[in-house]
Protein backbone atom coordinates (compact mmCIF):
# COMPACT_ATOMS: atom_id res chain seq x y z
CA UNK A 1 0.00 0.00 0.00
CA UNK A 2 1.28 3.13 -0.70
CA UNK A 3 0.71 5.19 2.04
CA UNK A 4 1.05 8.83 1.39
CA UNK A 5 -1.27 8.19 -1.50
CA UNK A 6 -3.59 6.29 0.90
CA UNK A 7 -3.61 9.50 3.47
CA UNK A 8 -4.79 12.02 0.32
CA UNK A 9 -7.85 9.86 -0.83
CA UNK A 10 -8.75 9.61 2.85
CA UNK A 11 -8.04 12.97 2.93
CA UNK A 12 -10.22 13.75 -0.08
CA UNK A 13 -13.02 11.77 0.91
CA UNK A 14 -13.11 12.36 5.05
CA UNK A 15 -11.69 16.36 5.15
CA UNK A 16 -9.13 17.83 7.98
CA UNK A 17 -7.42 14.87 10.07
CA UNK A 18 -5.22 14.60 13.06
CA UNK A 19 -2.54 11.89 13.79
CA UNK A 20 -2.34 9.94 16.96
CA UNK A 21 0.14 7.68 17.09
CA UNK A 22 0.20 5.21 14.39
CA UNK A 23 -3.76 6.33 13.44
CA UNK A 24 -5.43 9.15 11.01
CA UNK A 25 -8.19 10.90 12.91
CA UNK A 26 -11.17 12.09 11.18
CA UNK A 27 -14.72 13.61 11.71
CA UNK A 28 -17.32 10.40 11.07
CA UNK A 29 -19.78 10.95 8.60
CA UNK A 30 -21.71 8.29 9.50
CA UNK A 31 -22.79 9.92 13.14
CA UNK A 32 -21.68 13.44 11.94
CA UNK A 33 -19.89 13.77 15.65
CA UNK A 34 -18.01 17.04 15.75
CA UNK A 35 -15.13 15.62 17.72
CA UNK A 36 -12.19 13.86 15.25
CA UNK A 37 -13.37 9.89 16.29
CA UNK A 38 -13.15 8.26 12.96
CA UNK A 39 -9.84 6.19 13.73
CA UNK A 40 -8.14 4.75 10.72
CA UNK A 41 -4.99 2.40 10.78
CA UNK A 42 -3.83 1.92 7.07
CA UNK A 43 -1.01 -0.59 8.40
CA UNK A 44 -3.81 -2.70 9.65
CA UNK A 45 -6.49 -1.71 7.41
CA UNK A 46 -9.09 -1.85 9.46
CA UNK A 47 -11.07 1.68 11.13
CA UNK A 48 -13.14 2.48 13.57
CA UNK A 49 -15.10 5.26 15.24
CA UNK A 50 -15.32 5.75 18.13
CA UNK A 51 -18.65 7.11 19.08
CA UNK A 52 -21.26 4.87 17.35
CA UNK A 53 -18.97 2.44 16.57
CA UNK A 54 -19.12 2.03 12.83
CA UNK A 55 -15.96 0.19 11.93
CA UNK A 56 -14.62 -2.31 9.27
CA UNK A 57 -11.97 -4.74 8.30
CA UNK A 58 -11.46 -2.85 5.02
CA UNK A 59 -10.67 1.13 4.46
CA UNK A 60 -12.23 0.19 1.03
CA UNK A 61 -15.82 -0.27 2.65
CA UNK A 62 -15.38 3.29 3.86
CA UNK A 63 -13.95 4.96 0.94
CA UNK A 64 -16.59 3.31 -1.27
CA UNK A 65 -19.73 4.29 0.97
CA UNK A 66 -18.54 8.19 1.57
CA UNK A 67 -16.63 8.65 -1.39
CA UNK A 68 -16.91 9.13 -5.09
CA UNK A 69 -16.31 6.46 -8.08
CA UNK A 70 -13.21 7.87 -8.96
CA UNK A 71 -11.35 8.34 -5.04
CA UNK A 72 -12.71 3.97 -5.01
CA UNK A 73 -10.85 3.51 -8.44
CA UNK A 74 -7.82 5.16 -7.06
CA UNK A 75 -7.87 3.45 -3.60
CA UNK A 76 -7.94 0.23 -5.67
CA UNK A 77 -5.29 0.99 -7.90
CA UNK A 78 -2.56 1.70 -4.82
CA UNK A 79 -4.39 -1.29 -3.16
CA UNK A 80 -4.11 -3.77 -5.95
CA UNK A 81 -7.04 -4.74 -5.89
CA UNK A 82 -8.81 -5.68 -9.10
CA UNK A 83 -10.14 -2.78 -10.95
CA UNK A 84 -13.71 -3.25 -10.28
CA UNK A 85 -14.68 -1.36 -14.01
CA UNK A 86 -14.12 -4.96 -15.95
CA UNK A 87 -16.86 -5.91 -14.24
CA UNK A 88 -19.01 -5.13 -17.23
CA UNK A 89 -22.38 -6.73 -15.21
CA UNK A 90 -22.00 -3.98 -12.29
CA UNK A 91 -22.48 -1.03 -15.30
CA UNK A 92 -25.14 -2.90 -16.96
CA UNK A 93 -28.94 -1.81 -15.84
CA UNK A 94 -30.49 -5.44 -15.23
CA UNK A 95 -33.24 -5.71 -17.96
CA UNK A 96 -35.67 -8.53 -16.65
CA UNK A 97 -39.23 -8.42 -16.30
CA UNK A 98 -40.46 -7.74 -13.35
CA UNK A 99 -41.48 -10.87 -11.41
CA UNK A 100 -45.29 -11.25 -10.42
CA UNK A 101 -45.89 -14.07 -8.13
CA UNK A 102 -49.03 -14.41 -6.09
CA UNK A 103 -49.66 -16.21 -2.77
CA UNK A 104 -51.87 -19.18 -2.51
CA UNK A 105 -56.00 -18.45 -2.57
CA UNK A 106 -55.75 -20.29 0.63
CA UNK A 107 -52.85 -18.33 2.49
CA UNK A 108 -53.85 -17.56 6.19
CA UNK A 109 -51.37 -15.11 8.19
CA UNK A 110 -49.92 -15.56 10.98
CA UNK A 111 -48.14 -12.40 11.34
CA UNK A 112 -50.97 -11.02 13.79
CA UNK A 113 -51.14 -10.59 17.47
CA UNK A 114 -54.23 -12.49 18.50
CA UNK A 115 -54.31 -15.92 16.00
CA UNK A 116 -57.08 -18.08 15.92
CA UNK A 117 -57.45 -21.69 17.09
CA UNK A 118 -56.93 -23.06 14.35
CA UNK A 119 -53.55 -21.55 13.42
CA UNK A 120 -52.19 -23.40 16.56
CA UNK A 121 -50.57 -26.27 14.71
CA UNK A 122 -48.38 -24.23 12.51
CA UNK A 123 -47.60 -22.11 15.39
CA UNK A 124 -46.06 -24.69 17.97
CA UNK A 125 -44.53 -25.88 14.76
CA UNK A 126 -42.95 -22.56 14.03
CA UNK A 127 -42.37 -21.90 17.92
CA UNK A 128 -40.85 -25.70 18.55
CA UNK A 129 -37.97 -24.93 15.42
CA UNK A 130 -37.22 -21.76 18.03
CA UNK A 131 -38.68 -19.37 16.16
CA UNK A 132 -40.49 -16.46 18.20
CA UNK A 133 -43.40 -14.74 17.37
CA UNK A 134 -41.79 -11.73 16.82
CA UNK A 135 -39.67 -13.45 14.53
CA UNK A 136 -43.32 -14.60 12.64
CA UNK A 137 -44.48 -11.19 12.36
CA UNK A 138 -41.49 -9.60 10.99
CA UNK A 139 -41.40 -12.57 8.30
CA UNK A 140 -44.56 -12.04 7.44
CA UNK A 141 -45.07 -15.78 8.38
CA UNK A 142 -48.22 -17.84 7.45
CA UNK A 143 -49.74 -21.30 5.97
CA UNK A 144 -52.38 -22.86 3.98
CA UNK A 145 -54.98 -25.48 5.30
CA UNK A 146 -56.27 -26.39 1.81
CA UNK A 147 -54.94 -26.33 -1.41
CA UNK A 148 -52.13 -27.10 -3.45
CA UNK A 149 -50.11 -26.07 -0.06
CA UNK A 150 -52.66 -27.59 2.09
CA UNK A 151 -50.52 -28.24 5.12
CA UNK A 152 -47.73 -25.78 4.82
CA UNK A 153 -46.08 -22.57 5.85
CA UNK A 154 -45.70 -20.10 3.85
CA UNK A 155 -42.80 -17.77 4.38
CA UNK A 156 -43.60 -14.91 1.56
CA UNK A 157 -40.68 -12.78 -0.14
CA UNK A 158 -40.31 -9.01 -0.62
CA UNK A 159 -38.26 -7.04 -3.63
CA UNK A 160 -36.25 -4.26 -2.91
CA UNK A 161 -39.73 -2.23 -3.53
CA UNK A 162 -42.02 -4.58 -1.16
CA UNK A 163 -43.66 -6.73 -4.07
CA UNK A 164 -43.67 -9.99 -3.41
CA UNK A 165 -41.09 -11.52 -5.74
CA UNK A 166 -41.24 -15.44 -4.11
CA UNK A 167 -42.30 -17.59 -1.12
CA UNK A 168 -41.29 -20.92 0.13
CA UNK A 169 -43.09 -23.65 1.59
CA UNK A 170 -42.57 -26.12 4.43
CA UNK A 171 -44.52 -28.84 5.27
CA UNK A 172 -45.55 -28.93 9.10
CA UNK A 173 -47.10 -32.33 9.24
CA UNK A 174 -43.87 -34.58 7.93
CA UNK A 175 -45.03 -34.89 3.91
CA UNK A 176 -42.69 -36.68 1.93
CA UNK A 177 -42.07 -33.87 -0.03
CA UNK A 178 -40.46 -30.99 2.83
CA UNK A 179 -40.92 -28.29 0.28
CA UNK A 180 -43.20 -26.94 -2.10
CA UNK A 181 -42.03 -24.51 -3.74
CA UNK A 182 -43.97 -21.93 -6.98
CA UNK A 183 -42.63 -22.46 -10.40
CA UNK A 184 -41.01 -18.40 -10.48
CA UNK A 185 -37.73 -17.17 -11.25
CA UNK A 186 -35.09 -17.70 -8.54
CA UNK A 187 -32.61 -15.19 -9.88
CA UNK A 188 -34.05 -13.08 -6.65
CA UNK A 189 -32.67 -11.54 -3.04
CA UNK A 190 -34.79 -13.63 -1.01
CA UNK A 191 -36.52 -10.35 1.13
CA UNK A 192 -33.97 -8.09 -0.01
CA UNK A 193 -36.49 -5.67 1.97
CA UNK A 194 -35.10 -6.44 5.02
CA UNK A 195 -31.48 -6.47 4.12
CA UNK A 196 -28.93 -4.09 4.97
CA UNK A 197 -25.62 -4.11 2.80
CA UNK A 198 -23.80 -1.51 4.55
CA UNK A 199 -23.78 -4.47 7.13
CA UNK A 200 -22.25 -7.39 6.85
CA UNK A 201 -24.17 -10.33 5.10
CA UNK A 202 -24.60 -13.95 5.96
CA UNK A 203 -25.26 -16.24 3.15
CA UNK A 204 -27.03 -19.48 4.40
CA UNK A 205 -29.10 -22.21 2.70
CA UNK A 206 -32.36 -22.24 3.87
CA UNK A 207 -34.51 -19.68 4.81
CA UNK A 208 -34.70 -20.92 8.69
CA UNK A 209 -31.25 -20.68 8.50
CA UNK A 210 -31.84 -16.80 7.68
CA UNK A 211 -34.16 -16.46 10.43
CA UNK A 212 -31.52 -17.59 12.97
CA UNK A 213 -28.67 -15.42 11.27
CA UNK A 214 -30.90 -12.24 11.26
CA UNK A 215 -29.19 -9.91 8.10
CA UNK A 216 -28.73 -12.77 5.83
CA UNK A 217 -30.04 -14.20 2.53
CA UNK A 218 -30.93 -17.69 1.35
CA UNK A 219 -29.60 -19.61 -1.41
CA UNK A 220 -32.42 -20.41 -4.01
CA UNK A 221 -30.76 -22.79 -6.33
CA UNK A 222 -27.64 -25.42 -6.13
CA UNK A 223 -25.19 -22.25 -6.81
CA UNK A 224 -24.82 -18.57 -7.13
CA UNK A 225 -23.21 -17.33 -11.02
CA UNK A 226 -22.20 -14.21 -12.00
CA UNK A 227 -24.97 -13.54 -13.32
CA UNK A 228 -27.11 -13.53 -9.76
CA UNK A 229 -28.95 -11.33 -8.46
CA UNK A 230 -27.36 -11.41 -4.90
CA UNK A 231 -23.45 -11.40 -6.56
CA UNK A 232 -24.09 -8.03 -8.41
CA UNK A 233 -26.21 -6.84 -5.04
CA UNK A 234 -22.88 -7.77 -2.55
CA UNK A 235 -20.11 -6.53 -5.41
CA UNK A 236 -22.07 -3.34 -5.83
CA UNK A 237 -22.26 -2.31 -1.99
CA UNK A 238 -18.31 -4.00 -1.53
CA UNK A 239 -20.70 -5.78 1.44
CA UNK A 240 -18.37 -8.37 3.99
CA UNK A 241 -19.94 -12.01 3.36
CA UNK A 242 -20.07 -14.64 5.83
CA UNK A 243 -20.85 -18.08 4.71
CA UNK A 244 -22.72 -20.40 6.74
CA UNK A 245 -23.51 -23.47 4.71
CA UNK A 246 -24.52 -27.00 6.06
CA UNK A 247 -21.69 -29.32 6.67
CA UNK A 248 -22.47 -31.88 3.56
CA UNK A 249 -22.38 -28.70 0.93
CA UNK A 250 -18.80 -28.77 0.88
CA UNK A 251 -18.54 -28.03 -2.70
CA UNK A 252 -21.51 -25.73 -3.06
CA UNK A 253 -19.34 -23.59 -0.28
CA UNK A 254 -16.55 -24.02 -2.22
CA UNK A 255 -17.90 -22.87 -5.72
CA UNK A 256 -19.43 -19.59 -3.92
CA UNK A 257 -16.05 -19.47 -1.96
CA UNK A 258 -14.41 -18.74 -5.68
CA UNK A 259 -17.27 -16.83 -7.43
CA UNK A 260 -16.76 -13.90 -4.47
CA UNK A 261 -13.04 -13.78 -4.12
CA UNK A 262 -12.97 -13.17 -7.75
CA UNK A 263 -14.73 -9.76 -6.89
CA UNK A 264 -12.34 -9.02 -3.93
CA UNK A 265 -15.16 -9.36 -1.74
CA UNK A 266 -14.19 -9.66 2.39
CA UNK A 267 -15.29 -13.25 3.33
CA UNK A 268 -15.81 -15.23 6.15
CA UNK A 269 -16.30 -18.95 6.38
CA UNK A 270 -18.27 -19.79 9.84
CA UNK A 271 -18.07 -23.03 11.39
CA UNK A 272 -21.04 -25.38 10.77
CA UNK A 273 -19.74 -28.37 12.05
CA UNK A 274 -21.63 -30.64 14.37
CA UNK A 275 -24.88 -29.38 13.89
CA UNK A 276 -27.45 -30.71 11.48
CA UNK A 277 -27.69 -26.92 9.90
CA UNK A 278 -28.10 -23.29 11.04
CA UNK A 279 -31.82 -23.07 11.51
CA UNK A 280 -31.66 -25.55 14.50
CA UNK A 281 -29.54 -23.63 16.53
CA UNK A 282 -30.36 -20.65 18.93
CA UNK A 283 -29.58 -17.17 17.63
CA UNK A 284 -27.07 -17.08 20.60
CA UNK A 285 -25.13 -20.07 19.42
CA UNK A 286 -24.82 -18.81 15.63
CA UNK A 287 -23.64 -15.38 16.92
CA UNK A 288 -20.88 -17.41 19.38
CA UNK A 289 -19.90 -19.24 15.93
CA UNK A 290 -20.00 -16.04 13.56
CA UNK A 291 -17.27 -14.33 16.22
CA UNK A 292 -15.23 -17.35 15.21
CA UNK A 293 -15.47 -17.36 12.03
CA UNK A 294 -11.75 -17.57 10.11
CA UNK A 295 -11.34 -15.11 6.88
CA UNK A 296 -11.06 -16.22 3.13
CA UNK A 297 -8.54 -15.23 1.54
CA UNK A 298 -7.08 -15.78 -2.46
CA UNK A 299 -4.34 -17.93 -0.38
CA UNK A 300 -7.51 -20.20 0.66
CA UNK A 301 -8.82 -19.59 -3.08
CA UNK A 302 -5.51 -21.22 -4.77
CA UNK A 303 -5.49 -24.32 -2.35
CA UNK A 304 -9.21 -24.81 -3.21
CA UNK A 305 -8.53 -24.71 -6.59
CA UNK A 306 -5.59 -27.27 -6.13
CA UNK A 307 -8.15 -29.63 -3.80
CA UNK A 308 -10.84 -29.43 -6.66
CA UNK A 309 -7.75 -30.59 -8.93
CA UNK A 310 -7.13 -33.82 -7.14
Amino acid sequence: MDRPSAVKILHNVFGSYRVQGSELMFVCPACEHHKHKLSFNIDRNVFKCWICDYRGKSIRRAVRRFGSFSDLIEWDRISGKPDITQFDFLFTEIEEEKVTVELPKEFKTLATRKPSIVDKEPINYLLARGLTKEDIIRWKIGYCNSGPYKNRIIIPSFDDEGDLNYFISRTYRGDYYKYKNPRANKNVVFNELFVDWDKDLTIVEGVFDAIVAGNSVPILGSTLSNDSRLIQKIVLNDTPVFIALDEDARDKENKLIRTLLKYDIELYKIDTSGIEDIGSISKQEFERRKKTAVRVDNTDYLLLDLLAAI
